[in-house]
């Protein structure tokens, strides 16, 4: 009995223990990352800074990217807001693009930008990176997309997915290619302008339409070249 407790001791101080070094890795990677970029972050660094062997960082984790991937998971994306849903699929989207600005305007912002940056010579985690933390909220806001087009707030020839990509994917190339300031007031007349061209619009009276038929350009009316008399509502003037 003896020894088989000591086995079961054995097996069980491991586990504790590999929680526990993990647990101090991500720290190392996240402040390490608050000085350096993830390009310029070794293996090395983590493991000096961790207190715990590179080959103990290589068994857990291939490369350097999957490291950083893996404290961004942990101590960085998870802590957003969830979305909220709003009266309307607009707002909604509005509301979740100043979410996104707001955390990319800092720490999880440069640590995206980087991971992204590295993922060009490493394609698996840019793929990680989409399916783990951009899949599911995409697809939420799709639905809600579908939803203002049930509703009758959208046209019905609406493409969630391209209007998610004139959204979001301009606030991305704001933040990687730093064309302009990614501000607040950038994503409110952004979702603004994306939506005036898949929002339903009210008809126009019928008498303003017929008023533009018969004016000319600059507002003035056609006048009437022949010599017949206008002819009455309703009635139409036999031929001479």
């Amino acid at each position: 009995m003896a020894g088989k407790d000591r086995v079961a001791s054995r097996r069980g101080r491991p586990r504790s223990a590999a929680a526990e070094h993990h647990a101090v890795i991500m720290d190392a990677v996240y402040v390490l990352l608050q000085e350096q970029s993830v390009r310029d972050l070794t293996m090395e660094a983590v493991a000096k800074q961790a207190g715990v062997g590179k080959p103990t960082l290589y068994k857990w984790w291939p490369t350097k990217a999957a490291l950083v991937l893996a404290m961004f998971r942990e101590r960085i994306a998870n802590a957003r807001p969830e979305p909220v849903q709003a009266k309307t699929a607009e707002e909604t989207i509005r509301r979740g693009a100043l979410g996104v600005i707001r955390a990319l305007q800092g720490f999880l912002g440069k640590v995206l930008a980087e991971l992204i940056a590295e993922g060009q010579s490493e394609p698996a985690i840019v793929r990680q990176l989409f399916d783990e933390h951009l899949r599911g909220r995409r697809a939420v806001d799709a639905a809600e997309i579908e939803r203002g087009k049930a509703n009758g707030e959208l046209l019905a020839d609406t493409d969630p997915e391209l209007v998610l990509d004139a959204v979001f994917g301009a606030i991305y190339y704001r933040l990687l290619l730093r064309s302009a300031p990614l501000t607040e007031q950038y994503g409110v007349d952004l979702v603004k302008q994306v939506f005036q061209g898949v929002k339903v619009r009210p008809s126009q009276p019928s008498r303003r339409v017929a008023d533009r038929r018969v004016a000319r350009p600059g507002g003035r009316r056609r006048k009437n070249t022949s010599n017949q008399p206008p002819a009455k509502p309703g009635r139409r003037l036999r031929a001479v």
